[in-house]
């Protein structure tokens, strides 16, 4: 994957450039200072991906990466930076990722691995999420965004396995791990009840992942699709989880 870095500190550069080197099939075509030199770089180099500084002297990230969202086949674009609170705007202008200062090596492996993957369809959700794209027909999301430890994270619907209830948190499983919300179970039953179901006062499963469903001793209990623990199935929805199990 060709990279290209753009932020005004050359010892963030520097770094940026270091933590490249260490992931396989990766190179760094080019290191600018701001978003004007930014965009004179890209025709040149022909970047694949860039790792993007939001403030900076001049045209900011967000400003460079707008530019650049308006022509064809544009790069991936992951902003690095010590500040949160530009989040949404940053997915406005097709961000695949938004990391916090001081990047770590795993997520900046973590963030590329998803721009090698992420594609139109991907971004197309992400918009519609953000208010750009309304379709009359849905009030769904696509993706629900969470704070972590690297920033804000998107994480697609259509990827979880469940919603867990723990105290005021709640905590989603998907593919790639587990990562806590700050939203109530409640919500996400109403907007989400087409496509998850409750099992207990305290979880959602996603039907797309269920496997079946197992008696085990006074319990019963859900296999799910890539997960090894079993779902508590409580004895207060046990009839209606089996009848809906059933029709599937």
């Amino acid at each position: 994957m060709r990279v290209l870095i753009c932020d005004d500190e050359p010892l963030a550069r520097d770094r940026m450039r270091r933590m490249l080197e260490k992931i396989p099939a990766t190179l760094c075509v080019g290191e600018a200072e701001n978003g004007q030199e930014l965009l004179e770089m890209v025709p040149r180099v022909h970047p694949e991906l860039i790792l993007l500084d939001i403030r900076m002297p001049g045209m900011d990230g967000l400003q460079a990466a707008s530019r650049l969202s308006d022509g064809d086949n544009p790069p991936a674009i992951i902003f690095c930076t010590a500040y949160d609170e530009h989040a949404i705007e940053a997915f406005k202008v097709n961000a695949v990722d938004y990391l916090l200062k001081p990047v770590r090596q795993e997520d900046l492996e973590g963030a590329l691995s998803k721009a090698s993957r992420i594609n139109k369809a991907q971004m197309s959700a992400v918009r519609k999420e953000l208010g750009e794209e309304h379709d009359p027909d849905s009030s769904e999301r696509e993706y629900i965004s969470a704070r972590s430890r690297r920033g804000i994270e998107l994480i697609p619907v259509a990827d979880v396995r469940y919603f867990l209830a723990d105290q005021k948190y709640v905590t989603v499983r998907h593919s790639q791990g587990e990562t806590l919300l700050d939203e109530t179970l409640k919500d996400l039953e109403t907007e989400f009840g087409e496509r998850f179901f409750r099992i207990h006062r305290n979880a959602l499963v996603a039907l797309d992942y269920v496997e079946g469903m197992e008696h085990k001793g006074s319990q019963y209990q859900l296999r799910i699709q890539g997960i090894a623990e079993r779902l508590t199935v409580s004895r207060r929805h046990a009839s209606a989880v089996k009848k809906l199990l059933q029709r599937l």
